[in-house]
């Protein structure tokens, strides 16, 4: 995610603070706020947290946009959102051949849009980056849908939202008391792999915890999924660094104060929303809420 997040804060300054570049206070009124809204509409009705994930999604797509304005591709925004919307409520109303065939659709759509504008490379450019945004936001966010429409998707939703945050915490903590040594200096100078161990731990607590609470199944179960999606998450904030650094760019956006852009929340839980799905789906049997 952000600079603040995860083990991104393991360099510090003179005195010892964390050179995050963040405002610590706002970060976190903001991050308690955006779990309260997240939570809430998990316990209330999961259709209000689709509607959350397509506000998210379609904000941090209008944010990839205007990066990539920056090297001269422009993405066709509004067949991306329509696609947006159809991907993410058909996962969550008819399941994984669903979200396929509505991501093929929403593929096509961007290519016939971007070459009914124009031919030549610069469509062909374009058209490839938005099907790379359709598959990097909507499609991935789908996997979310399809742990949600589970009939005790609100938990596995819960739990995965949880494994997320509990990778920045432990990231952002351990960083920021034992970091010193960068585990990918030439992508992320702040990242280290002190901060990378205590995105482990707690994730393999919180994991473990979650599995026997919510679910009453195996612990080792939790432990493994932990490691696995702060695996994936490291993988997803690195991902997106190298874009921005090709971009030129220290935040996709300043949408959320203290966090950057929506799309800085999202980048290691989109990579992570696969796994999660799938490990889940495979160790659980879906049971009622």
């Amino acid at each position: 995610m952000t600079e603040l997040a995860g083990s991104d804060a393991a360099t510090r300054g003179p005195a010892g603070a964390p050179r995050a570049g963040r405002n610590l206070p706002i970060a976190i009124a903001v991050g308690l706020a955006l779990l309260a809204v997240v939570a809430g509409s998990l316990l209330w009705r999961k259709e209000l947290f689709l509607l959350l994930a397509v506000l998210a999604c379609g904000a941090a797509l209008w944010e990839l946009a205007q990066a990539f304005r920056r090297r001269g591709i422009h993405l066709p925004v509004l067949p991306l959102l329509v696609g947006t919307v159809g991907i993410l409520v058909s996962s969550y109303t008819a399941g994984s051949e669903a979200l396929v065939v509505a991501f093929m659709l929403t593929a096509g759509g961007v290519v016939v849009w971007r070459v009914l504008d124009g031919s030549g490379p610069a469509a062909l450019r374009d058209a490839a980056a938005a099907t790379f945004a359709a598959a990097y936001v909507p499609f991935m966010g789908g996997f979310v849908m399809l742990m949600l429409a589970e009939p005790d998707g609100a938990r596995r939703v819960g739990l995965f939202i949880l494994l997320a945050v509990s990778n920045d915490v432990g990231g952002y903590v351990a960083g920021v008391l034992a970091g010193r040594h960068p585990l990918a200096p030439s992508v992320s100078p702040k990242k280290s792999w002190e901060g990378l161990a205590g995105s482990l731990l707690l994730a393999s607590v919180i994991g473990a915890v979650g599995m026997v609470w919510a679910f009453h199944a195996s612990p080792l179960v939790g432990v493994a999924i932990g490691v696995a999606a702060v695996l994936t998450a490291t993988l997803g904030d690195l991902a997106e660094s190298l874009i921005k650094r090709d971009l030129e760019l220290k935040d996709m956006g300043s949408l959320l104060p203290g966090h950057g852009g929506v799309l800085d929340r999202l980048d290691s839980m989109l990579l992570t929303a696969p796994l999660v799905y799938l490990v889940l789906l495979v160790a659980l049997p879906a049971v009622g809420d």
